[in-house]
């Protein structure tokens, strides 16, 4: 059962120390993704450990001479870096929190802190996009929540047909046509004034144009 995290060389009584107590740890869905273990030189009798899960990140402590274990966790969301630096001897892994808390522990080897920093970098990766698409679904609720006015719907009117423009026609003052009869009778008498016609032609025209009455 312990098997798979004892490929990197680590104590197995004390993997299955941590295993044991992770047993009673896990929450719903969480699983265990390694488990690291120090290694003192000359004496490594109670070593502390490290154990990533895809919601936390736990560090188990020896105490009571060996005789209980205790742990300090933190969600992977309050982690904001991980560290790891390689010395002589191991590597030294430690994490730092938002609250500017900083856990660590030395003397691990170097294949086993070089693999809780890829682990951990994969979560912190995923939890970074987890953290995004949250922001992205709270952004949209609340532009959600922004109430608009419904548009006024307004009746399609028929165009109102305007009235044709009233001219008004000034008056044409009408000049009478002169009486064409009374112009003859003028011209006829001026013929008879200038003596071009005799008192008879003169009466017999005038009695023609008389009679056209």
């Amino acid at each position: 059962m312990i098997d798979k995290f004892l490929t990197d060389e680590q104590d197995p009584k004390a993997v299955e120390k941590v295993y044991l107590r992770l047993a009673d740890l896990l929450t719903t869905g969480e699983e265990i993704y390694y488990i690291a273990v120090q290694k003192k030189p000359l004496v490594n009798l109670l070593p502390d450990c490290i154990a990533l899960t895809n919601k936390r990140i736990l560090f188990f402590t020896a105490a009571n001479l060996g005789l209980s274990i205790k742990f300090v966790d933190f969600v992977w969301k309050d982690i904001i870096d991980v560290f790891t630096k390689e010395e002589i001897i191991g590597a030294i892994f430690s994490v730092k929190t938002t609250n500017g808390a900083e856990m660590g522990v030395d003397y691990l080897p170097k294949v086993q802190a070089r693999k809780l920093y890829q682990y951990a970098q994969e979560r912190k990766e995923a939890e970074r996009e987890a953290r995004r698409l949250r922001d992205l679904e709270e952004k949209r609720a609340e532009s959600g929540a922004v109430q608009f006015e419904p548009p006024v719907a307004y009746a399609a009117s028929q165009p109102i047909a305007q009235p044709a423009p009233v001219i008004h026609e000034e008056p044409v003052a009408t000049i009478p046509k002169p009486d064409e009869l009374t112009e003859k009778l003028k011209k006829l008498r001026t013929l008879f004034d200038n003596g071009l016609i005799s008192q008879e032609e003169y009466n017999s025209k005038k009695l023609e144009l008389l009679n056209d009455l």
